[in-house]
């Protein structure tokens, strides 16, 4: 249960703050969010096995953050809302949520219906740490490193190289490489070259002849797939 991430995306301090020592002491891994903008770089940068999302929060609707995870992939999501009438509960699940409490509600039920949510489904929990031989990705304290020399990187650079690790190989274009790695971008998605060349200057050995971070014709750029085997 301890490998298990869980964003709580609460706009209430005091809520947020008991909900994530609850859940702690339950022996769950907590990331606290207080927006939908600080829930999204949760979920693109920690990618948490669960999301529990407050239906109202400081810069908008829980539901809208609710339909964007649905996007993303294949999260639990818990919405927690004082709206309680059958019409608010059924857009909550029609947003794709997977369970709606209404508050107020007591402690042992959140912690049951969390414990619920996590058996219903076969979770695939995301690893921590990335370990390719030459090349480390610490996904906890955001850190590199390249034949045992930890490279510095920039916020923007770690998203991207981390998307293309989850990718396992695939090429991605720079469309999606742009929506994956910064989604809240408004930006030319050529706008990946130049980071893809920042990259190879810190991580590559021969940046002119890169080796981990290949071009594909066409299409955009991937992880050398034989570094991704072994």
């Amino acid at each position: 249960m301890g490998s298990i991430l869980i964003s709580v995306v609460e706009g209430n301090p005091h809520l947020r703050a008991l909900l994530g020592w609850h859940l702690q002491e339950a022996g769950y891994k907590v990331k606290q969010c207080e927006n939908i903008q600080q829930g999204k770089n949760s979920v693109t940068n920690l990618q948490p096995t669960l999301v529990i999302i407050d239906s109202d929060l400081p810069d908008g609707d829980g539901l809208e953050l609710c339909s964007w995870l649905r996007q993303q992939g294949d999260y639990l999501v818990l919405i927690l809302s004082a709206r309680n009438h059958e019409k608010d509960i059924v857009a909550g699940l029609n947003a794709g949520a997977d369970d709606y409490l209404a508050k107020p509600f007591g402690m042992k039920e959140f912690i049951a219906r969390i414990e619920a949510l996590v058996r219903r489904v076969k979770v695939n929990v995301a690893p921590l740490f990335l370990d390719y031989s030459e090349l480390k990705i610490d996904l906890v304290q955001r850190r590199v490193q390249v034949q045992e020399h930890f490279i510095e990187l920039t916020p923007q650079e770690f998203s991207l190289l981390y998307v293309l690790a989850q990718a396992g190989g695939t090429a991605l274009s720079r469309s999606e490489l742009l929506r994956r790695a910064w989604p809240d971008a408004i930006d030319n998605p050529r706008t990946i070259d130049t980071h893809v060349l920042s990259l190879r200057k810190k991580i590559e050995s021969n940046p002119r002849q890169p080796y981990l971070i290949q071009t594909v014709r066409n299409v955009g750029y991937r992880l050398n797939p034989q570094l991704l085997t072994g």
